[in-house]
């Protein structure tokens, strides 16, 4: 019968790995800072800003300097006139979104596949139309909203949580496992009185110790350097990100449970998390993808752990409210688990 308290093999297990994780520098990196950096540059990035200013060309010509000053006297909009190979080389490099080609009628070159020169078009129209007496039909007022909760970074940082999850679960439990089996230290520790069931959970208890911390410093930087809100439970976050852990967990363990080479299982892992970054609406939002490829998406696990987070997160969401989305999370965790514990190769 296995010890128990401290001289128990699970607790000795577990105290290793954490001690191991200690000492590897770049697994501090990726838990810690790698978040942080990622939400710094990309909330400076797309940070709230006044509205741009819309950068278009009018090529030289008889009437090119009457155009320019109509257009200079809009808001927002920065008008030059240049020689028509320079208009058409701006055009192609995104220096300006629109050349406006003047003489009766007056016409609009722009690319209408790029969405700021769609929206150069309407407001260079709409400033010109202005300037030359066109009157509204129907008054209308503006009314700018920019609360928290709606901003990008609120977007990113459950996102950003969820991508977390993700790796480090599944470099922390698959890459172990597999360099312990080709250094034949699971061989050695087969021949002590170690339960084999204690080995493996040995490594998911001390992902659990370092999830804590990992959770809190990414949403205490994301409330104290941007002011992202926190609407939910704490319980309820604790439930989601414990259910996100394990089921990452489960995918790691399945996937180094043949691999025999860190060559192999780093291939397998970025065969299965790279579709997940860029489908599971980590940087923006997974409904930008075709209806068709909707079903699909909802069910990868890092698309509900990321939904559930947003929920509980930014709106507040029970438990209950989320059930969903936590349910197929730990479907695949449970499953993973399953077929991992089936087909692992011990030796």
């Amino acid at each position: 019968m296995s010890a128990v308290g401290s001289d128990s093999p699970l607790w000795q297990l577990t105290l290793a790995r954490f001690r191991e994780q200690l000492r590897q520098p770049e697994v501090l990196f990726w838990v810690f800072a790698f978040p942080l950096l990622l939400a710094v540059a990309l909330g400076l990035a797309f940070r709230n800003r006044p509205p741009e200013v819309t950068r278009v060309g009018i090529e030289a010509g008889p009437g090119a300097d009457s155009l320019a000053a109509l257009l200079g006297a809009g808001r927002g909009i920065q008008a030059t006139v240049l020689p028509a190979p320079r208009a058409a080389e701006q055009l192609r490099k995104g220096g300006i979104a629109l050349v406006i080609v003047p003489g009766e009628p007056i016409v609009y070159r722009y690319d209408s596949t790029r969405a700021e020169s769609r929206t150069a078009r309407l407001v260079a129209d709409d400033a010109l139309q202005r300037a030359l007496g066109r009157t509204d039909v129907r008054r209308v007022a503006d009314q700018r909203v920019m609360q928290k909760g709606s901003r990008y970074i609120d977007f990113l940082i459950p996102g950003l949580l969820g991508l977390n999850l993700m790796g480090t679960g599944m470099w922390g439990m698959g890459y172990a496992v597999v360099d312990a089996r080709k250094r034949r230290l699971i061989k050695r520790l087969l021949a002590s009185p170690m339960r084999r069931s204690e080995y493996l959970l040995s490594f998911i208890a001390a992902r659990l110790v370092m999830l804590g911390p990992e959770v809190a410093l990414l949403l205490g930087f994301g409330a104290l350097v941007f002011g992202v809100p926190f609407r939910g439970s704490v319980l309820t976050l604790a439930a989601l990100v414990l259910i996100g852990a394990m089921c990452f967990a489960g995918l790691g363990l399945l996937t180094a449970s043949r691999a025999r080479t860190v060559e192999m299982v780093s291939g397998l892992m970025n065969l299965i998390m790279l579709p997940m970054w860029v489908l599971s609406g980590v940087f923006f939002s997974s409904s930008n993808f075709p209806a068709a490829m909707q079903p699909l998406i909802k069910a990868l696990p890092l698309t509900a752990l990321n939904d559930a987070l947003r929920a509980v997160i930014l709106d507040g969401a029970s438990l209950a409210a989320v059930a969903g989305p936590t349910a197929v999370c730990a479907a695949w965790g449970a499953v993973a688990f399953a077929v991992a514990l089936k087909i692992f190769r011990w030796l």
